[in-house]
């Protein structure tokens, strides 16, 4: 077993966006100190870390110092090149390893690895040219086109109908690798964040239901409402990806679920999610301390939650020429108001986002959603 890293060590932060922001403040509460690298300055993560580098991922030798000065490595989004991972891995710890951003950070080599496992997921074709295109659709029905790597919050997508010019959607698409994937008709979309130690212990925080909005997720709730056996399936499902990928960290596996009931695994994160935010004002153990004790060799934390809980992202459209109105959101009871510290509002960009608490998620999806109106004339 590899040693517990403690309190007082360095942690190595791969990518400075608002995840790394809210792992830094938790690892620093816990006594940790923080490094990030990415090519970024005055980023969400640096702006609260102890040491911020500023490099570009291909820069082998600055990782290679960076990793250097760290005890351990972990990363806060996939879109790492796989041989910064290597890099790191090669003076220290990489968790979770290489191998996993390798496979999730691409969605063929993903659909591949869970499909080949015998894990539940739509229907889905390789598709490298147009032509390829054309003959992978004949006969496929309502599908998405999705690029195979680089490809987050609806971006990177075509939708196809039956009869759509296939050559104009590759060309949209700009990319030399996709993967074609069958429409679902699902009846909602659900999300289990879990995480697994060094000795492959496992905690989870039950399914999240996410509602999502031009791509973007933008409500997660929690509890669920699901069937007890449905989250119970959801649940052993994440499980068991988890050790199929051997994760030391967290890992996010979204689901959809189809109208007669079924689960399919729709993507994977390897890192705290969006939908986790949550976590961290109604539950013991927030995704990102848990993120924390897995990668450091500590015992996993509790995920008993104190009550349910609604989050809403805050995107960059909701500042429209003018400063939201926060003051009117503070005056809220059972509301929690998170800020990322990014510097400029662009339209769909997550700036923040807000956390209600209730006795029902019925209850805190309504007060998140009444919240988030407030913040605006």
């Amino acid at each position: 077993m590899s040693p517990v890293i403690l309190p007082g060590a360095v942690i190595g932060v791969l990518g400075s966006g608002q995840l790394g922001r809210m792992f830094t403040l938790a690892a620093r509460r816990m006594g940790y100190r923080v490094h990030t690298f990415s090519p970024d300055s005055d980023t969400p993560t640096g702006q609260v870390a102890d040491v911020e580098i500023n490099a570009p991922y291909e820069d082998l030798d600055a990782v290679t110092r960076f990793a250097q000065a760290v005890d351990v490595v972990t990363f806060e989004f996939e879109n790492v090149p796989a041989a910064t991972a290597e890099a790191a891995a090669a003076c220290v710890p990489v968790r979770p390893r290489g191998e996993v951003l390798h496979i999730t950070q691409n969605r063929l080599r993903e659909k591949n690895f869970l499909a080949s496992r015998g894990f539940p997921v739509t229907r889905f074709a390789a598709v490298c040219s147009a032509e390829q295109l054309h003959r992978a659709f004949d006969g496929f029905g309502p599908a998405i086109l999705k690029t195979a790597g680089f490809g987050y919050d609806g971006k990177g997508q075509v939708r196809l109908a039956p009869g759509a010019d296939c050559a104009d959607a590759w060309n949209v698409l700009q990319s030399d690798e996709a993967v074609l994937e069958a429409m679902v008709d699902y009846e909602m979309e659900l999300s289990v964040v879990a995480a697994r130690g060094a000795s492959g212990e496992f905690a989870h925080y039950g399914a999240i239901r996410n509602q999502h909005a031009a791509g973007i997720l933008d409500v997660s709730s929690a509890p669920s409402g699901v069937p007890p056996d449905l989250e119970r399936e959801a649940v052993e499902i994440a499980a068991a990806v988890l050790d199929a990928l051997d994760v030391t960290g967290v890992l996010c596996v979204e689901f959809f679920v189809t109208r007669d009931g079924r689960l399919l695994i729709n993507e994977l994160a390897p890192r705290p999610h969006n939908s986790g935010h949550l976590t961290i004002d109604s539950c013991i153990t927030s995704q990102f301390e848990q993120q924390l004790r897995a990668v450091c060799g500590l015992p996993l934390g509790s995920t008993e939650r104190y009550r349910a809980a609604a989050m809403a992202n805050l995107l960059g459209d909701l500042w429209n020429g003018a400063e939201p109105r926060w003051a009117a959101v503070c005056a809220l009871p059972e509301i929690k108001l998170h800020l990322y510290g990014k510097l400029a509002a662009r339209p769909g960009r997550k700036m923040g986002h807000l956390t209600a608490t209730a006795p029902t998620a019925f209850e805190a999806d309504r007060r998140v959603r009444a919240a988030r109106q407030a913040l605006t004339p």
